[in-house]
């Protein structure tokens, strides 16, 4: 069934479309009260709008660095809510099985003995490698671009003097790479010095020849 025909007089549409981009109760509540028109519901309004395709503009999404509107502003008590929200501090399901306090020590998949240092976020960050922690305190920081590698090949050996800083390009060389025929972790812990020292002397070879490759392109582009 159809709706009733509503008639605008020329004055009222060209009102209506100069404030088309007022939010529709606003503007119907103005228009109302500017050409008494109670005859016209806030439907008829917005319906009238769609159909000539006069849009406020406003798609209803939030856009790029757009605050909301009740941003800082507590949460109004009401019993129902009040009665399921999270209570801070206070873990509860599987968030509360999972928990384990900072100190909690763990061995990863790969052998590798991590320790919770925080309860922060984000949540990888709150596991650290021991033999990291304990390397850092002995050593400081490890140099950029360089790794630690294991010694003896038991991960779960924390000693700072089983672990030693190598350059990140060394790892490929030291998984059997290059003239390595097995990877560093295969040979006999008498022969693995000289695994180390043979992929370390060869790392710096290349990065000798590439570093002579740089300045003599240099020296031809200068000429």
């Amino acid at each position: 069934m159809r709706g009733r025909y509503i008639p605008y007089s020329e004055a009222e549409l060209l009102w209506i479309q100069r404030h088309c981009d007022w939010p529709r109760a606003k503007a119907h509540e103005a228009f109302v009260a500017r050409f008494d028109r109670g005859d016209v519901s806030l439907q008829n309004f917005k319906a009238l709008c769609k159909r000539k395709g006069w849009l406020t503009g406003r798609t209803g999404r939030f856009v790029k660095g757009q605050e909301s509107r009740n941003k800082g502003k507590p949460m109004p008590y009401h019993p129902n809510s009040a009665a399921t929200r999270f209570k801070k501090g206070n873990r509860t399901g599987r968030a509360n099985e999972n928990w384990k306090p900072i100190g909690t020590e763990r061995i990863t998949e790969d052998g590798y003995i991590e320790r919770k240092i925080h309860d922060g976020m984000p949540l990888q960050s709150r596991w650290r490698a021991v033999h990291l922690i304990r390397w850092e305190e002995a050593h400081g920081p490890v140099p950029a671009g360089h790794c630690l590698k294991c010694l003896d090949g038991n991960k779960a050996n924390t000693d700072p003097d089983n672990w030693e800083a190598v350059p990140r390009a060394l790892l490929p060389r030291l998984a059997g790479g290059r003239r390595l025929h097995k990877p560093y972790d295969e040979y006999e812990p008498e022969a693995r010095p000289a695994v180390l020292a043979i992929a370390r002397l060869e790392h710096a070879a290349r990065e000798a020849r590439k570093g002579n490759a740089q300045r003599k392109g240099g020296q031809r582009a200068d000429t």
